[in-house]
């Protein structure tokens, strides 16, 4: 198992960042590796720490403004080679389809449930690291 997986956070609400990451932890199963965090508030923030790499999951704030995680997430799934699985946070329930059409790997409502959070996180964070074995 590596020693680190690094997520990507996009939300331009410090708020929702620092939710994500107190969902998380440190470690969202003892299966997977430790987490760390890499927080972006802009678009060209995220595209530009995707084309670095180096990225294992990326968590994207469908409530963000003007660039809205569903749309980032459907451009980095087109444009990003190898993309890593996006964990798509949405405002409720009933926007699951937009998740779908955004081609999201997995989708949590806000406000986040600390549990489900983790569990989608830790499954995004195993699939990963078998398509890297």
């Amino acid at each position: 198992m590596q020693a680190t997986a690094t997520v990507l956070v996009y939300s331009d609400n410090a708020n929702t960042r620092e939710q994500v990451r107190l969902a998380a932890g440190r470690r969202p199963a003892p299966d997977v590796p430790q987490i760390e965090i890499l927080e972006c508030a802009t678009q060209p923030a995220v595209l530009e720490a995707l084309e670095q790499g180096g990225i294992d999951v990326c968590v994207l704030d469908g409530e963000t403004a003007p660039a809205g995680g569903m749309g980032v997430c459907r451009q980095i799934k087109d444009e990003i080679f190898q993309c890593p699985p996006v964990l798509l946070l949405i405002g409720r329930p009933q926007d699951a389809w937009l998740a779908t059409w955004s081609r999201a790997d997995a989708a949590v409502t806000h406000p986040l449930d600390p549990v489900a959070f983790a569990d989608a996180l830790a499954s995004l964070l195993r699939r990963r690291l078998l398509t890297q074995v």
